[in-house]
């Protein structure tokens, strides 16, 4: 049947990852059994949350093992199929992991149509994370004030463009002058911080007087503890991801202005997509129907390589490269 290449996890990362934590291995493709379909990886998804599924530590999903292929949403072609639902040339997201080839029983998959990326980014995982992060944990009423770190990202773009349908007053963070007029050049932001240039805090409390109702954080850190700073009064804080903290090879202290929940009636909330999955249709019917009005534009950024270009493009997300959602195109 051919060969698959493969990215393997080889030791346990600390630190930034590097390129010894992976291994590049080549097996044989295998074949479709009973049931099952064969597929060819086109589109292979880079998030901040691979970066805690490499550490032996208790979390939402098992660490990928010593020696496993690398977890990893993709899109895949599918090449040969003895399954009922499934026909040569669909295209069928899913967590295949980061390999040129795929056998699957569908488990857990989803065919889709062009345009394809958007399946990996607004209308895949990122994009339910936007939507049930700000709408659900977030409890958003329409005229409020929303403060979104790593707003140019793959999950905080969404966010903003979301909080502005909604009729919403929206404060992006991001890092470097770029970014910062993209959010509110292209994505419609009303304002954008620059995390490298601006006082946070200051920033924050110049753009949002009467404070922040909804604080959406990818990255936690000293921004968290700014955005805290300057909570409203039941302001909500959601905790989506904290890159800023994932390579840290020491424990991470948490944040020292949690006090402003007591005092402003807070709450801070934690949440993985993943418990709204039985609802994710309803999400995607809803954002499809904004992005074909125009009103959330899709940022994507499709660096073109091989499977063994992926631990190099992961670490583009830790150093800021990307804007939108990063998607490595292997065809």
């Amino acid at each position: 049947m051919g060969n698959n290449r493969q990215i393997r996890l080889a030791a346990r990362p600390r630190g930034e990852v590097k390129p010894g934590d992976w291994a590049h291995v080549t097996v044989d493709a295998g074949a479709p059994g009973d049931g099952q379909f064969a597929g060819r990886t086109l589109l292979i998804s880079l998030d901040p949350a691979m970066r805690g599924w490499l550490d032996d530590r208790p979390s939402y999903l098992p660490p990928v093992g010593i020696d496993e292929v690398m977890r990893a949403g993709t899109l895949v072609e599918v090449t040969e199929s003895k399954h009922p639902d499934y026909a040569v040339g669909d295209f069928v997201v899913g967590t295949f992991g980061v390999q040129e080839h795929v056998v699957s029983d569908g488990r857990g998959a989803l065919k889709v149509d062009k345009p394809l990326p958007t399946y990996l980014g607004a209308l895949g995982m990122p994009g339910m994370t936007a939507y049930f992060g700000l709408l659900e944990v977030g409890a958003l009423k329409e005229g409020e004030t929303v403060v979104v770190s790593g707003a140019a990202g793959a999950v905080g773009s969404v966010v903003g463009q979301i909080a502005k349908v909604k009729g919403c007053r929206v404060i992006g963070i991001a890092g470097g002058p770029e970014k910062t007029a993209l959010l509110t050049d292209e994505l419609g932001f009303d304002v954008g911080i620059d995390y490298r240039a601006d006082d946070v805090r200051k920033a924050i409390r110049a753009a949002a007087p009467d404070g922040v109702d909804v604080y959406f954080d990818n990255v936690g850190g000293d921004i968290l503890d700014a955005a805290l700073a300057n909570l409203a009064m039941h302001g909500r804080v959601v905790i989506c991801g904290a890159i800023s903290q994932y390579n840290a090879d020491e424990p991470v202290p948490g944040p020292s202005n949690y006090l402003s929940l007591l005092v402003r009636r807070g709450r801070m909330e934690g949440f993985i997509v993943f418990d709204y999955v039985k609802r994710y249709p309803e999400a995607a019917a809803e954002l499809a129907a904004w992005i074909a009005e125009g009103r959330i534009v899709l940022k994507e950024h499709v660096v073109k390589g091989t499977v063994d270009d992926f631990p190099a493009t992961l670490n583009m997300l830790f150093r800021g490269e990307n804007v939108g959602k990063l998607v490595l195109d292997v065809t």
